[in-house]
């Protein structure tokens, strides 16, 4: 039987190895006791740092780190309160059919104003003027796209018409949090229910609530804060006789409805209707 023996050198060898373990292990030891290990791994954290590549602007922007305090402060809105609170990813959306202001609106406009502070109703015009066609739903960033898509489908095949609006009449929110005063639509409602019914079916498919049953069509022109539909409706008719006996004839809001559009967020989307 042969047995191996290690020669006197190999031995040496393994002397000297162990007297480096020795020697290495003491000085972690030391280099723990004087706080210089802690140092080594801070600059080492340094320079790895220094080497990542910044984040875009452009992808910080899409991903902010949490809303501007300023978004949810109601004073600087004139008043107005978000009927829901923001959270990242979600888009307040809405469907339309805008509205081109003619000759002799903004006029109508200043005596509507004029006749309601006569009676302590301050009203503030609209910032812009449309026909609804949906409720303010909820959308996901990632349902943008498809939401889109299914509107266009749906649109395919329905036509420009014509509509007009003259008789005034008072609305309030759910949350009874803005009162607006607003023309009621006169002709065109067929078509416009025929809208709706797109704009709902799209709706429906992506868990959304649809607009309401027996919508009363109309355009915006002004509102306050708060619940003031007894005010207004006290001082209606006055404010009626405005339309009804301006001095070229009673005012009809008139709406080349040539296309819908749908906004949401800070985008908005349009959709052409046949000729």
């Amino acid at each position: 039987m042969l047995v191996g023996y290690s020669s006197s050198s190999e031995e040496e060898s393994e002397e000297n190895d162990k007297s480096k373990k020795q020697t290495r292990k003491c000085q972690e030891e030391d280099d723990v006791n004087d706080g210089s290990l802690p140092k080594k791994k801070a600059k080492i954290e340094e320079q790895v740092s220094k080497t990542r590549l910044p984040i875009p602007g452009c992808l910080l922007a899409m991903f902010p780190e949490e809303v501007d305090a300023q978004t949810e402060d109601s004073s600087l809105h004139d008043g107005r309160i978000r009927s829901f609170k923001h959270e990242r990813g979600n888009w307040a959306t809405y469907v339309y059919l805008p509205y081109h202001t003619e000759e002799g609106f903004g006029e109508i406009l200043e005596e509507l104003l004029s006749a309601g502070r006569t009676h302590s109703v301050v009203l503030t015009l609209q910032e812009e003027f449309h026909l609804s066609l949906s409720q303010t739903v909820v959308l996901r960033h990632h349902w943008i796209q498809p939401f889109m898509q299914s509107l266009k489908a749906g649109l395919a095949h329905c036509k420009r018409f014509l509509c007009s609006a003259g008789r005034l009449s008072v609305y309030c929110n759910a949350e009874k949090t803005r009162t607006f005063l607003g023309m009621e639509v006169l002709t065109g409602h067929t078509q416009l229910l025929d809208l709706v019914r797109v704009v709902d079916t799209t709706m429906t498919e992506f868990s959304l609530d649809t607009f309401y049953k027996d919508p009363s069509f109309h355009v915006s022109l002004a509102w306050c804060v708060g619940d003031l539909t007894v005010q207004i409706k006290q001082c209606l008719p006055e404010l009626q006789s405005v339309i009804d006996d301006h001095e070229e004839g009673a005012f009809l809001l008139r709406l080349d409805c040539m296309e819908l559009r749908c906004r949401t967020g800070n985008k908005t989307f349009r959709f052409p209707l046949q000729p």
